[in-house]
């Protein structure tokens, strides 16, 4: 049983900084990307970042380019995201999913972490 349990969310003020962190236990694969996505209040799910597991390789749509960083920890099984300059649109829950190399799909999915950014 995979489960991503993301944390670190919460209310910050425009123009702050913020660390959400997902935590991955159970999985039974070991090539996979891990990436975060997030989904706003009258909005679809929108894609934020990704990081090759294996070799740390990142990629950024270009709306997130610039004041978003995801990295990761092997040791620990976790994946950040680094926010900063965080604007009042940036406000929505912030979910953390996998990968693995051979699906077409992200498959297995956190429960969400909600970030609220005060105007």
């Amino acid at each position: 049983q995979v489960q991503l349990v993301e944390s670190g969310g919460g209310l910050v003020q425009t123009g702050g900084t913020l660390r959400l962190s997902c935590v991955v236990s159970g999985r039974t694969y070991s090539s996979f990307l891990a990436g975060w996505y997030r989904q706003a209040p009258e909005k679809g799910r929108e894609f934020v970042a990704s990081i090759k597991w294996s070799d740390g390789s990142t990629y950024y749509p270009d709306s997130m380019k610039g004041r978003f960083t995801i990295s990761r920890d092997n040791a620990r099984n976790t994946v950040y995201l680094q926010m900063s300059n965080l604007k009042p649109e940036d406000t929505a829950v912030y979910y953390c999913a996998e990968r693995p190399l051979g699906s077409w799909e992200f498959d297995y999915w956190g429960q969400g972490t909600q970030v609220t950014v005060s105007s």
